[in-house]
Parts: structure tokens; C-alpha cells; sequence
């Protein structure tokens, strides 16, 4: 019998040994970066997002969601099964996860030979990126997304570089498969990101690693894995494709449109982030060290124009400043021995004055965070439950019996439903987005106490409507309902 083994090329003569790795000023970033974020877990409410990733998954797991595939929903339910009401602990592996992204950025520069100093820099850049500040500790679809994109990138990166050097090792392509289905359940978006990569594969090359059995291995374990939220939105009707309308209506106002959300897509990386990212965009592109990399930079180039011209959210790209972080590291540091060789004094030192003031930009968008949670208009989750609760209780017993809770949004449902326990309301019903598909209120409910600013279209559907309730968001009780609730839902139904 004979043992199978990994699908190599012919060991190149020459090959360089790899750099050491900087593990321990990683390390003392990370711990740095972790407990920042943990002290700021335990200041302000649930950040809208968050909110209903709690909620959904608590209280309606699945397969897949409207808006979202299932892993952040799903962890931020078992996190509130571990420990209720525990804002530490449910945001804890939100941070944990960010903070490897530290590891990964230094592994990245590794790969593409950097030494312990371009590693440290390309960790503390990734850290002090302001995208990454703001939401490293909110258990989110894009906050868990960024460090699995990087985890992509750095198999990738490492193959690349090993059958540039005759040694690849096949297997890792296996892992690429696994870390794309993983990221498939945790965010679509990553299926521009692998049609990308793809498209410069061909223009750029290597094209040999079309030619590897195990790149189609990769593609089939990538698909099983994605498989249930694939076969989840194929059911509804692929929901998910209807978002995009709302994306761009969203633009505008949450990005300033396409021009404000091409600006944000640089700042986003931070100070000393988007003079690497910017540099190392360039170096991949054009530098012949990096030419077994340029599809990977052309990639992330193609995604950044796709997202402006289609009126995308700014962070859809912060997984890709990964490898290009570590790309301008290198390419710095390249720079630097090669006037160290020619007896000149370059500019390096400039590295550690901008690292400072990353850190500084940092903490004001980590502090900042704290501030967002009643963005939008929207009142804190406690305050909310509160004064929901207190126009809830002060119902007549017969009229309360009957009535079900609505919110305007998901995110009012959201808020409604996390905090449902504490102040003794039933769950919430809405027919916005992610919500909409759990259903309309049991036929029981002939009343509705509806939370929300603008009532208007609810009005035709019951007999009486007075408002209950005057704290931040304003409270309705709409009685006597004309119709059955199936042909009501769908007519209030919206994304």
C-alpha cells in the first residue's frame, strides 16, 4: 500500500528560510487591543446590530435570515444561553476573534517576507484601524467577517508564495475551502471577494493553481459548507439579492453616497493603515518581488471600484486590508535596507511617530463606540423596554390579553425582545426586514401596541388608534382589528 501525499512542485534550489515570527510584541498588542475593548463591553447598551443579532438568534435560530447567513445571529444566542444579560461575556468572543486579526496581519507580512519589525507594524496597523476600533467588540457579521477574509487571504498568500518557490503544498487549498464556507455562513459578501480573486487569477496567474485537483476540492468543501444558507435563501426566494435595493437607498445617508463611502473606505483603515494599504496596493500591482501576489491586489483594486459603483457600504472591502497592510509593510522595509546598503538614512523612523498617532485616532473611535448605541434615533435598549413595558402593563387586563407588540422596525423588535425578560414583555412582532418572515401575531391578538414614529399604514387595518405612550419612541395601541392577520402582514411587509 502507498501512502498518498501532498501535490507538490519540484523544491526550487535557493529557497530563502522564512523570517521569524514577532509573536511576543504581537502578543503584547493584542493584549493591549483586548483589554481596551473589554472595558469598553461593559459602557453604554447593545449597538443596533448587535441588538439583533442577539435577538434573532435567540430567540428565532436558523439556518439563514432575510439579511444575514446564521453564524453571528447563532453565537450571540449561545452566548446569551451561557450567561443572560451578560454585556461582557456576549460581546467577549467578538473581541477575541478581532484581536487574531493582530496575528494574522503579522503572519501575512511574514509571508511575504517581512522581518520581525514590518510584522509588528503591520499588527499594530491592523489594530489601530479605525473600522476596526469602532466594532471589534459588537458581535456582528462584519466584525467577525474581517478576521476570517484575512485568514483567506493568508492561505492564499502562502501557497502563492510556496509554488513560487516549487514547494506548494497542496493542502492548504483544502483550508481555503473551509475558511470560504465558514465566511459564507457568516457574510455573502465574500462570494465577490472568491469571484474576484478568480477573475485576476486568469488575467494575472498563477493560472497553474486552476490545474490543481485540490483547488476543486476547495470549491466542493466551500459549497458544502455554505450549503444551508445557500438552500436557506434559495426557499425565500434568495432575499438576500432584494437587499441590495435597500443598500443603495441606505447610501446616502449612512456614507455620504459613493463619493463619501470611497473616501470612508480609506480612512477606515486608520493613519498609519491607509498609507500601507495605499502603498501596498501599489507595490502589489507593479513590484516584481510581489508578482506572485498581483491577482491579490488587483482583487481587492476590482472590489473597491464594484462597491462604489454599486453603492456599497464602505467596510465590504476592511477584510482585504490585510494582506495589503502587509504588502506596504514589506515593501517599507525594502525600501529601508535598500538605502541601508547604499550607507543613506531614509525616513523609517516615521513609522513609529504615525504608529502613536494610530493609537491615539484609535482610542477616540474605541471611546466613541460607546456613544453609537442609541444612534439613529433610537433610544437605549433599557429605556426603550421601559417605557414599552409601562404603556404594556397599563392596559386594562381584558385589552392586554389580546394584544401583541409590535415594533416599526427590526431594530425597535430587536431591543424590545433582548431586554423581553427583564421587563416582562411578551415577544416582539415586526414586519421590517429580518423580522418580517417569523410571522404575523397569533389570530388571538386583536389589538396591537405598535412602536414606532409613523403609524399612518397601520391605521386602515383597525377600528381605533390612540397613543399609550410618550418616551423616546412613541407608543400606539390600534384596536379592533378589520381583517385576518395573513392579509394584513402582507400588506405591511417591507425590507
Amino acid at each position: 500500500m502507498q501512502t498518498a501525499v501532498p501535490t507538490t512542485t519540484r523544491p526550487a534550489a535557493g529557497v530563502e528560510p522564512a523570517p521569524a515570527f514577532a509573536s511576543r510584541p504581537l502578543l503584547l498588542i493584542a493584549a493591549v487591543f483586548v483589554a481596551a475593548h473589554t472595558a469598553v463591553s461593559l459602557l453604554g447598551g447593545y449597538w443596533i446590530d448587535e441588538v439583533y443579532m442577539l435577538a434573532i438568534g435567540r430567540y428565532h435560530p436558523d439556518w439563514g435570515y432575510v439579511d444575514q447567513p446564521p453564524v453571528a445571529p447563532l453565537l450571540a444566542g449561545a452566548m446569551e444561553w451561557l450567561a443572560p444579560n451578560s454585556m461582557l461575556l456576549l460581546r467577549l468572543p467578538a473581541t477575541l476573534i478581532s484581536a487574531s486579526g493582530i496575528f494574522l496581519a503579522g503572519l501575512l507580512a511574514k509571508e511575504l517576507g517581512g522581518d520581525r519589525r514590518s510584522q509588528v507594524i503591520t499588527g499594530l496597523a491592523f489594530a489601530t484601524g479605525l473600522w476596526t476600533s469602532l466594532v471589534a467588540h459588537w458581535i456582528t457579521p462584519y466584525t467577525l467577517e474581517v478576521p476570517l477574509w484575512m485568514l483567506l487571504s493568508q492561505l492564499l498568500v502562502r501557497w502563492c508564495r510556496q509554488h513560487a518557490q516549487g514547494v506548494a503544498d497542496d493542502r492548504l487549498l483544502l483550508a481555503l475551502g473551509v475558511v470560504i464556507g465558514v465566511t459564507m455562513q457568516t457574510k455573502v459578501h465574500v462570494a465577490v471577494l472568491c469571484a474576484a480573486l478568480l477573475g485576476c487569477l486568469l488575467v494575472f496567474g498563477p493560472r497553474d493553481l486552476l490545474r490543481r485537483p485540490m483547488f476543486w476540492g476547495c470549491a466542493g468543501i466551500a459549497l458544502v459548507i455554505a450549503a444551508p444558507t445557500l438552500i436557506w435563501q434559495a426557499l425565500h426566494g434568495w432575499p438576500q439579492l432584494a437587499m441590495r435595493e435597500v443598500v443603495v437607498t441606505e447610501t446616502p445617508i449612512l456614507s455620504g453616497g459613493r463619493s463619501g463611502a470611497a473616501i470612508q473606505m480609506i480612512l477606515y483603515a486608520g493613519v498609519l493603515g491607509a498609507v500601507l494599504c495605499l502603498y501596498g496596493t501599489a507595490r502589489l500591482l507593479f513590484a516584481a518581488e510581489f508578482r506572485p501576489y498581483r491577482f491579490i491586489g488587483a482583487a481587492a483594486l476590482v472590489q473597491y471600484v464594484f462597491y462604489i459603483a454599486t453603492s456599497g457600504r464602505p467596510y465590504y472591502v476592511i477584510g482585504m486590508y490585510g494582506v495589503l497592510l502587509a504588502a506596504g509593510a514589506v515593501a517599507f522595509q525594502r525600501r529601508r535596507e535598500t538605502r541601508a546598503a547604499l550607507g543613506r538614512r531614509g525616513l523609517s523612523w516615521v513609522a513609529w511617530p504615525a504608529g502613536a498617532l494610530s493609537v491615539l485616532a484609535a482610542g477616540g473611535v474605541v471611546w466613541m463606540s460607546t456613544l453609537l448605541t442609541s444612534a439613529f434615533g433610537v433610544p437605549a435598549d433599557r429605556m426603550l423596554a421601559h417605557d414599552v413595558s409601562m404603556a404594556y402593563r397599563d392596559l386594562p387586563a381584558a385589552t392586554r390579553e389580546h394584544t401583541a407588540v409590535v415594533g416599526e422596525s427590526y431594530i425597535l423588535a430587536a431591543m424590545l425582545d433582548a431586554r423581553s425578560d427583564e421587563y416582562g414583555l411578551p415577544l416582539a412582532h415586526s414586519p421590517h426586514r429580518g423580522y418580517g418572515p417569523f410571522g404575523a401575531p397569533d389570530s388571538t391578538a386583536e389589538n396591537v401596541l405598535l412602536v414606532g414614529n409613523d403609524p399612518a399604514k397601520w391605521r386602515p387595518h383597525f377600528a381605533e388608534m390612540r397613543k399609550v405612550g410618550h418616551g423616546g419612541i412613541p407608543v400606539w395601541l390600534l384596536t379592533g382589528r378589520q381583517e385576518p392577520w395573513q392579509s394584513l402582514w402582507n400588506q405591511v411587509l417591507q425590507l
